[in-house]
């Protein structure tokens, strides 16, 4: 695409206007500029809420994948790209997940993470090689993210994703994106101008973070790694983990503290294990013999949470 063309794609997108509000804020104080920018900040919310019919039809066919043994791939460029690393990285750590459940692939490989890779963004050739890089099939799911909604790698991505039959979804800031119409599940959270002229990261990348937030979460609510609204499949890695995991089996149970200790120290600090463990007065390897008859879920041992 020549310079022109690609000056010609950005002609009408919000994310890429100019905002007359804020012609002279390089001459304003601190202040004002934070008070300004926190007000522009508040209407996401509001331009999510717009949306949630479309992320709950997403997160449901992701469920649907995920269920049947699939997997979730995030795709993105730039600052949307590392906002789906980030996600994608968290959910091993909150919900013991293994890494190569939810991941994130993103334009340029790992060096784009902390540094911009000339061109990878417009490499559609890339973006589908990503796919098959990744071994997409029909039990998987892709979501791209694009703040324009016209992304080369993210669109040729999710067009060789669909392609090989996987359940595809696509967040843009843009309304009628050039993504939306190559996905199944089109959620367009439409933001305005940006505080500062075309810089996605501001408005743009906050919808996303939210979003993602709310799709990985919901979805792992649905795969049954939560009990009620406690994080139990919670990876205990430091003493500040070691104590919330405590208390979370003690409110649980209604077990004291040191009982609760002990039934994590016993456990391999497997929060769910160990509120088996002291509900059904029995040892670790029986606790987990239960859980595994329930599919994992702590809801299925316990019984209607």
């Amino acid at each position: 695409m020549t310079d022109r063309e690609v000056a010609s794609s950005l002609q009408g997108l919000s994310t890429e206007g100019v905002d007359p509000r804020f012609s002279d804020i390089d001459g304003r104080p601190a202040l004002e500029l934070a008070r300004l920018m926190n007000g522009e900040d508040a209407q996401v919310p509001q331009a999510i809420a717009t949306q949630l019919p479309s992320i709950a039809a997403a997160v449901d066919a992701i469920v649907e994948r995920l269920g049947r043994g699939g997997r979730l791939r995030y795709v993105g460029a730039g600052t949307a790209g590392r906002l789906a690393v980030v996600d994608a990285s968290e959910c091993p750590p909150t919900f013991s997940t293994p890494p190569e459940l939810v991941a994130a692939v993103m334009a340029g490989g790992s060096g784009a993470m902390t540094g911009a890779v000339e061109g990878a963004e417009d490499d559609v050739d890339a973006g589908r090689a990503a796919m098959a890089a990744e071994g997409i099939g029909p039990d998987d799911a892709v979501l791209g993210v694009t703040a324009s909604g016209r992304t080369p790698f993210v669109l040729a991505a999710l067009d060789e994703a669909r392609r090989r039959g996987a359940a595809t979804a696509g967040l843009s800031c843009n309304a009628g994106a050039a993504l939306s119409g190559v996905v199944e599940f089109p959620i367009e959270v439409v933001v305005g101008n940006e505080f500062i002229a075309g810089s996605t990261r501001l408005k743009s990348g906050t919808a996303q973070k939210l979003v993602l937030n709310m799709i990985s979460t919901i979805t792992m609510v649905r795969l049954g790694h939560t009990y009620r609204n406690y994080m139990v499949d919670m990876r205990v890695s430091n003493a500040k983990l070691a104590a919330r995991a405590a208390r979370m089996v003690g409110e649980i149970t209604g077990a004291d503290i040191d009982t609760a200790a002990a039934a994590l120290s016993s456990c391999d600090n497997q929060i769910k294990t160990a509120v088996v463990m002291i509900v059904r007065e029995v040892d670790a390897a029986r606790a987990r013999d239960l859980l595994d008859t329930a599919d994992g879920r702590l809801a299925g041992v316990m019984g209607a949470s």
